[in-house]
């Protein structure tokens, strides 16, 4: 069982961007390190603020990754899923979780253990180029959601996240999209209210551009939703 559970864990380290291409020798010297955690539907994995332990790799299900304001608010930085990683700023000189991860889904992930990992960065500095490289990925796609927040409406937010989660955008059959979040999770990633977000879903049903049943999402034809999406910036 300990040979089948390692060898789960270095093929989710191989399909991790920040692991990609590593040799099987460097992956099982990971793999030493890391620890299977498994999380149910809303339960913690850590806190803003929290010591570091390390950072993580979603194996299955949904983490939650999100600041918690002195008012008490919630803004959702990103859904992370497999097989991403996440919290790897925590590896810094400050030695805290900046940010707050919960499951929104019931979750499998892999905690690299913070102690371990700086060790192979002494021998391996290759391994710190990496995480400079996730640690920007993850700054690119922060900076293009407080563009998103600031410069695009709840509308057009969301026609864009539903056009991700479609094969081909200029495709004019249609798709299904089935959402792995709750509605209310889903309006704290786009940045709005669920009474906001439940509006432009029946606006856009209004436009025959999209169906609603449940979790369910029938998108009529992504290429009329990627037009309508490129009007709507030119307005």
């Amino acid at each position: 069982m300990q040979d089948i559970q390692r060898t789960a864990i270095i093929g989710s380290l191989r399909a991790c961007r920040l692991f990609a291409g590593m040799s099987p020798a460097d992956l099982a010297s990971i793999a030493e390190i890391t620890v299977v955690k498994r999380v149910d539907k809303n339960d913690y994995l850590f806190h803003q603020g929290q010591r570091s332990d390390g950072f993580y790799i979603v194996q299955s299900g949904a983490i939650n990754v999100h600041r918690v304001s002195p008012s008490g608010k919630e803004q959702v930085i990103h859904i992370f899923r497999a097989p991403e990683s996440f919290a790897e700023a925590s590896l810094g000189s400050g030695e805290i979780y900046p940010v707050t991860a919960r499951a929104v889904q019931p979750s499998q992930v892999l905690l690299v253990q913070r102690s371990g990992f700086i060790e192979l960065l002494r021998h391996h500095p290759e391994l710190g180029l990496r995480l400079m490289a996730s640690m920007s990925s993850h700054l690119h796609d922060l900076v293009g959601q407080l563009e998103d927040l600031a410069l695009k409406n709840v509308e057009t937010r969301l026609v864009g996240w539903l056009l991700k989660r479609c094969p081909d955008p200029r495709s004019p059959g249609p798709v299904d999209i089935e959402l792995s979040i709750t509605k209310t999770v889903l309006a704290a990633e786009l940045g709005t209210s669920s009474e906001t977000l439940s509006r432009t879903f029946a606006h856009l049903r209004g436009q025959n551009l999209i169906g609603v049943r449940g979790r369910r999402i029938a998108v009529a034809s992504p290429a009329r939703l990627s037009a309508f999406l490129e009007g709507s910036s030119n307005r």
